[in-house]
């Protein structure tokens, strides 16, 4: 009887240690907006899902969701461990919702690696209509197939880099959809046209579809956001302009690139960002020009006395992002998300 009654409580725990644990799902959803873009980017989006450890217990019950957005030169696939990175979002979870002050929640992140590498989270005829994707398509899909609470209280955003950058500029746009957001070093808040002869050549240099996978880091950046902020469908094989040429810079181009900085464009956007609940934003110290953008938009936030949690802390772009999400951004959307 002591064997039983001692074996049994062995798989007791090994039952409750399983039941800690999260799910995951890579699926698939087919985006409208997506459709026709001209540098042929296939519309069905690879989306993972991750869902929490009584999800599957309580069929009853619904969840909040939050929406993470990655950066630049990643994928879903990369954050959530569906192979080796410097992050793995799956486990991160499952650790973080055992922990007091951390409440279970669904969090959703669609791939936005593009030929450019990147979506930018942005619309243009080249890329197609990213903002409409995440913020209508991929938020009515998951309402429909999960156990959500399907109202703006009860949904957030986040994200990394450019997925920082999607945040704050889908965040201003679609009050009516998110509540709250979160911001991890967002890039491209302001910037200028490079003036870097190497650079300029390097770019230029690129101009067959096959060339855009082996391209370096800046190079790639430069012509993601020619392709997300200045489209031109008479420009193949890329349908793009960029904001200069063997004369020097196109202004008007680069005003176009202008107007899709965060600073440059966020206060025609306050009636929308007032409606947010709750705003938050970080930055490591090292982390160069994000890290004064990030304070600019703290310091222009406040000068409009609109509420937001503000920390730059010691660190660079990426070597405390783990903690950050495990110690900030899941305690704020637990804190401000309606469950």
């Amino acid at each position: 009887m002591r064997i039983l009654i001692s074996l049994f409580n062995v798989l007791l725990t090994v039952s409750c240690l399983c039941a800690q644990t999260g799910d995951k799902e890579r699926i698939k959803v087919h985006s409208l907006a997506l459709e026709g873009n001209l540098i042929g980017d296939d519309p069905n989006r690879d989306v993972t899902v991750y869902l929490p450890a009584s999800y599957q217990e309580n069929t009853g019950k619904r969840f909040p969701v939050l929406y993470m957005l990655h950066g630049f030169s990643d994928t879903d696939s990369k954050w959530f461990g569906w192979e080796d990175h410097w992050i793995n979002l799956h486990d991160l979870l499952d650790e973080s919702m055992k922990e007091d002050g951390i409440r279970e929640m669904i969090v959703v992140m669609p791939n936005a690696y593009n030929r450019f590498k990147g979506s930018m989270y942005s619309s243009s005829p080249t890329i197609g209509d990213w903002e409409t994707f995440v913020a209508s398509e991929l938020v009515s899909y998951i309402d429909e197939h999960y156990r959500t609470i399907p109202d703006r209280e009860s949904r957030g955003l986040a994200g990394h880099s450019m997925g920082g950058y999607g945040t704050i500029r889908l965040g201003m746009k679609f009050p009516e959809v998110f509540s709250s957001i979160y911001m991890l070093s967002a890039c491209c808040m302001e910037g200028n046209v490079t003036d870097n002869p190497d650079l300029i050549n390097e770019i230029q240099a690129v101009d067959e579809i096959s060339d855009l996978e082996g391209s370096r880091f800046r190079v790639m950046t430069n012509l993601a956001s020619s392709a997300a902020w200045a489209p031109n469908p008479e420009n193949p094989p890329f349908y793009l302009d960029l904001p200069f040429d063997s004369l020097g810079v196109r202004h008007d181009i680069a005003s176009k690139l202008a107007a899709n900085r965060t600073l440059y464009t966020i206060e025609q956007y306050l009636t929308n960002v007032k409606k947010l609940t709750a705003i938050g934003m970080d930055t490591g110290l090292n982390d160069g020009g994000i890290t004064i953008a990030t304070k600019k938009l703290h310091e222009l936030l406040t000068r409009y006395g609109i509420e937001h949690d503000y920390e730059s802390y010691e660190g660079n772009h990426v070597n405390r992002i783990v903690e950050r999400i495990q110690t900030k951004v899941l305690p704020f959307f637990s804190r401000h998300l309606q469950f």
